[in-house]
């Protein structure tokens, strides 16, 4: 069976929660680029398996990865970033189509690099990393520092297309997106993995 058969598979058996189906269409509608349902899921399993209760997301877009998350982590309180207003919004309405309780949900608009150095250190049980590809980096060594001992930071979208894989991508977003991937799996001590399915998931435990 061929990489892409495999692939079409994860991604046709994947199920995808009504709720969280109409808020994407709805940032489909807005330009918002939602995780795939396939990341989605993983980010769900991943929230499930540290029993977060506190989890913080840079990038909220229409809120779909927000309820992926909540969809693993249903008792958690979720922090969500994003400098659109307009997104803000949608999310607030994804979360309240949910039936999210609003108690369980903190909205901040502004940009990462101004909002993160602000927040508490080893705050969080889970840090999504899905802003602004061209501050990734930073985004994640804040992320790094956010996360309680043990917790876990997510980066999706961490593949950037396959360019990452594509030795002939040079550009400076491909190249810092690569360093990002070799330098985590090869750094002792951390414990990491890159999913490769949908648009690829780096997922890191910080260290106990």
């Amino acid at each position: 069976m061929t990489e892409s058969a495999v692939a079409r598979f994860v991604r046709e058996v994947t199920v995808e929660p009504e709720h969280i189906q109409r808020a994407r269409q709805h940032a489909l509608e807005l330009g918002a680029s939602p995780v795939s349902a396939v990341v989605g899921a993983q980010c769900a399993v991943a929230a499930a398996a540290t029993s977060a209760k506190t989890m913080i997301e840079i990038g909220t877009g229409a809120g779909v990865s927000g309820l992926w998350l909540l969809h693993g982590a249903p008792g958690a309180v979720l922090t969500t970033i994003d400098k659109e207003p307009e997104h803000l919004a949608a999310a607030r309405e994804a979360f309240s189509a949910a039936h999210v309780p609003a108690s369980r949900v903190r909205y901040i608009t502004g940009r990462a690099s101004d909002v993160l150095p602000r927040m508490n250190e080893g705050a969080y049980d889970v840090v999504l990393v899905d802003g602004d590809p061209a501050t990734a980096l930073d985004d994640v060594a804040h992320a790094l520092r956010l996360a309680r001992p043990g917790g876990l930071v997510l980066v999706p979208r961490v593949l950037q297309g396959g360019r990452v894989a594509d030795p002939v991508a040079r550009d400076a977003q491909t190249s810092d997106f690569r360093t990002l991937v070799t330098e985590t799996l090869a750094t002792a001590g951390v414990v990491a993995s890159l999913a490769t399915a949908g648009e690829g998931l780096l997922q890191i435990v910080v260290g106990r």
